[in-house]
């Protein structure tokens, strides 16, 4: 039975956090109870007791009781006449056995639903618990999935007679592996009496809680044990560590030392912040003071910041950035707005915001340009930078600055969530790929943040040259974080420092954004080769955080629970998703698989079976992509998912398309380019191009003149993959559209100090000069096995491979001469003097180690270095 609407002054949720009305809302809570039953039979004090006790927490300056039992309507008046929200723990046999009868089932149900149902939208209701603390040998015993898939039926009764409100498990360490995917907000018990600890795990917490508010829903310190003194000064601690790491709020265990459960008063602890008789311990003071401040501790420093926006014809959002750039809950910041060309009405938008300093270009010269012009402008000793179709929320520059100088990070970044008001299309673009991302190293280290939310000591920019001009729509924020990284610096994350970004709202709109994306790949592949594999896809060594899914779940998350099921800490290790199933959704799967599959099917019928199934596996697995989409509960409609599904099919079509297009275009005009006299000269001579030798006089480090012709080659833009520890060369220098060469060097030490530094060029075909070799294969079986097939045609076919083969042939020595030239040029400068090898690898006769050698020319003209 659903219950209707009534007036209510309900807290929803926000993002990271909680809202009552216009104003946040954190939870600075208390447990309250059990208490040995009253006159009524309820588990609860009496009134009289109540209102005593009320009249206390309310002193407090506590906003949330959580009780675990159902409370009455006399006991949720009285709670909201004090001004308190109740958290309401519905109790029911979560000790037993319960998914092995039907009975225990239907009664936890039950429960649910008689607790929903009675507090019959009570103003004074924060949200419902529909579980605590769930044993981890009923957890073990019953098993994670299905009894996950339990509680997600609990929450699903519970939202059936109450839509609004608010549902949450309360979990705790031995079994944090447990995560429903529909509550409300994540809810943890935790007794940890070391602060680094405690830190340590509310970060893991938070990237666990993801995109939703996080409760400390339990902490406490038992006063007998560890004094009064200690206990006022940890919970104290706990508030503020909550606080600071971004939580929603925190709620202490307990009000007193009055305690009842297993149907005793339980005896030899005091958890409380009263005594039984309700007498203030030190701890009611130190928590009242801790409330008071929460959640806007101090900061250690306030540093300047510089807020920067580049805004390119985005006047459809930019009024609500801005406006909410105003609102920010930090005393020292500035708003830079760089209008980088538009022709909308960005001007007269920045007209309404005195607050924001406005620097326009006269045409568009591209986001990296637009951001550095915010950089140049930036008074601030941090600069951040947000996007013109963000909204930020009031504390984003609280945690973000706070995370930074308590760091040693010199850039930190947060997450950007799906506005509320977005329509169901943009929330079907979030679960699609392709959108911005965050890469975790660890819990606080990131190794990539998106553009939309970032922030970077002053100092760490200018240190990098700002962003590069290149990229112009996007890759910008990734290139800058790689630089970041090879420069030595690390990148931090703030899990509450979330902004909120607006997607795509049409598919037009979503696959123009991904060939922007594609094309913006291409330069990253051509300046960053070693962050790539051979089919142009990123090599990420963190874990990407995104409501899209990168390949489908097959396995679950392995989960250590300590020897027989007894660890207080479960370790959960995230099982990546089977990324390698997305090759079959990639532009290459298309045009090296499917594509081919059908064209011989003209000649070879039986074939139309194996390419059906080729098109149908990439099909299948964007139709399970989609039905595994992470879609918000208020957003999802009958077309959600299958927009996601073919969002999937052609978001890598489309973005490889131009990534490859961009690719291509880049490879054929820098190849062009570094053709120099000496390169021609060898180009057409008859040398051979594989292998060179250097002779030294005196000893010198190999590594070191790898490095030196990495220097070199990164100054002459030329792009490179230099040996991760995993490779059999030292550097592959990437070259035309159809080829690249491998460098590996060895030193051969001979008597002395000398030695003969050998260096080999191999090259090695393109994946395009593989796509063609292989086509033109295709084309021939196509042609050979036709009935009758016509002379010239099988004459063409015949002798397409081996004309190809001789361009790739000819393409390869050429890309052989231009790395032969610039080896020689840092062989020069070293004073390496070439050797001529014989014909069996070894120094002509003559000019061995054991004679000085007569080097040839280096440019063609005869030298003695």
């Amino acid at each position: 039975m659903e219950v209707t609407a009534g007036t209510r002054h309900q807290v929803t949720v926000d993002g990271k956090f909680f809202r009552l009305g216009e104003n946040k809302f954190f939870v600075k809570g208390l447990a309250y109870g059990p208490f040995a039953p009253n006159a009524a039979g309820q588990p609860f004090a009496t009134p009289e007791q109540t209102v005593t006790d009320l009249e206390l927490i309310a002193g407090l300056g506590a906003n949330v009781i959580r009780v675990y039992h159902t409370p009455g309507k006399w006991f949720l008046d009285l709670a909201g006449a004090h001004g308190l929200k109740v958290l309401v723990d519905i109790p029911w046999n979560k000790h037993l056995c319960f998914l092995d009868q039907a009975e225990h089932r239907t009664k936890a149900a039950d429960a649910v639903r008689r607790a929903v149902y009675g507090c019959a939208r009570h103003p004074a209701v924060f949200a419902f618990s529909i579980a605590n603390e769930i044993p981890p040998d009923v957890v073990r015993w019953t098993g994670v999935n299905r009894l996950t898939s339990f509680l997600e039926s609990l929450v699903e009764e519970a939202k059936r007679i109450d839509g609004e409100c608010l549902c949450t498990f309360a979990n705790f360490p031995p079994t944090e592996f447990l995560r429903p995917a529909n509550v409300d907000f994540h809810c943890f018990n935790v007794y940890l009496h070391q602060e680094p600890a405690l830190r340590a795990y509310l970060g893991r917490l938070q990237m666990m809680a993801d995109a939703k508010p996080l409760v400390l829903g339990e902490f406490g310190m038992d006063s007998l044990r560890e004094g009064v003194e200690h206990q006022a000064e940890f919970l104290s601690m706990q508030v503020e560590a909550a606080a600071r790491a971004g939580l929603a709020g925190a709620i202490a265990f307990s009000f007193t030392d009055d305690w009842w459960r297993g149907g005793q008063q339980v005896e030899g602890w005091e958890m409380g912040i009263t005594t039984r008789s309700r007498a203030a311990k030190p701890a009611y003071a130190a928590l009242q003071g801790a409330f008071a401040r929460a959640p806007y501790f101090p900061l250690p420093r306030t540093p300047k910041v510089s807020v920067v926006v580049a805004s390119y014809n985005g006047d459809r959002t930019l009024d609500a950035c801005l406006n909410s750039l105003e609102k920010l809950h930090y005393p020292d910041y500035e708003v830079i707005l760089v209008d980088d060309g538009s022709t909308d009405s960005t001007q007269q938008i920045a007209a309404r915001h005195p607050l924001a300093r406005c620097f326009r270009h006269e045409r568009n010269l591209g986001l990296s340009v637009a951001r550095n012009t915010g950089i140049a402008a930036a008074q601030g000793e941090i600069v951040a930078f947000t996007d013109s179709d963000c909204r930020a929320d009031p504390d984003w520059l609280y945690y973000l600055v706070g995370d930074l100088i308590k760091s040693t990070f010199a850039a930190m970044g947060g997450p950007n969530l799906l506005p509320p008001e977005d329509s169901p299309v943009a929330s079907a673009v979030m679960a699609s790929p392709g959108g911005p991302a965050h890469v975790m190293l660890t819990d606080t280290q990131a190794e990539h943040i998106p553009g939309c939310n970032m922030a970077f000591y002053r100092w760490a920019l200018e240190d990098l040259g700002g962003f590069d001009p290149v990229f112009q729509t996007a890759g910008d924020d990734v290139d800058i974080c790689w630089r970041l990284q090879q420069a030595g610096y690390k990148i931090g994350f703030s899990p509450s420092a979330f902004v909120w970004h607006y997607r795509r709202s049409t598919l037009p709109d979503y696959l123009k954004q991904q060939r922007g994306y594609g094309q913006a790949e291409a330069l990253l592949v051509r300046k960053h080769p070693e962050y790539f594999n051979a089919l142009g896809g990123s090599i990420w060594r963190g874990r990407i955080y995104t409501a899209a899914k990168f390949g489908l779940q097959l396995r679950q998350p392995i989960i250590y629970r300590g020897l027989f099921g007894s660890a207080g800490f479960s370790s959960v290790y995230a099982v990546e998703p089977a990324n390698s199933l997305m090759f079959v959704s990639t532009l290459e799967y298309h045009l090296l698989v499917t594509l081919p599959l059908w064209v011989l099917t003209v000649s070879f019928h039986y074939l139309l079976p194996l390419a059906l199934t080729s098109l149908l596996v990439s099909i299948g697995f964007c139709v399970a992509a989609g039905c595994q989409a992470a879609l918000p509960r208020n957003k999802n409609r009958w077309w959600s998912r299958p927009l996601v599904a073919l969002l999937f099919f052609l978001q890598p079509v489309v973005r490889g398309w131009a990534r490859y297009q961009g690719r291509l275009a880049l490879r054929s005009a820098e190849f062009a380019q570094r053709e120099t006299l000496d390169s021609a000269l060898l180009h057409y001579s008859e040398q051979n191009l594989r292998e060179m030798q250097y002779w030294t006089e005196q000893r010198i480090d190999r590594i070191s003149l790898i490095g030196d012709i990495l220097r070199r080659l990164n100054q002459q833009n030329w792009p490179n993959k230099p040996d991760s520890g995993w490779n059999e060369y030292d550097v592959e220098l990437q070259g035309g559209r159809w080829s690249n060469v491998q460098v590996i060097t060895v030193a051969e030490e001979h008597e002395g100090s000398k030695q003969l530094i050998r260096c080999r060029l191999q090259p090695r075909w393109s994946l395009p000069a593989k796509a063609v070799f292989w086509s033109l294969c295709g084309l021939q079986f196509l042609v050979l096995g036709l009935t009758a097939p016509s002379i010239r045609w099988v004459m063409l076919s015949l002798l397409l491979i081996p004309a190809f083969v001789w361009f790739l042939h000819h393409e390869h020595r050429k890309l052989q001469s231009l790395a032969r030239a610039f080896i020689d040029s840092a062989a020069k400068d070293w004073h390496l003097v070439k050797v001529v090898p014989n014909s069996e690898g070894g120094p002509r006769p003559g000019a061995g180690p054991s004679t000085q050698p007569q080097p040839p020319a280096f440019g063609g003209h005869q030298t003695n270095s």
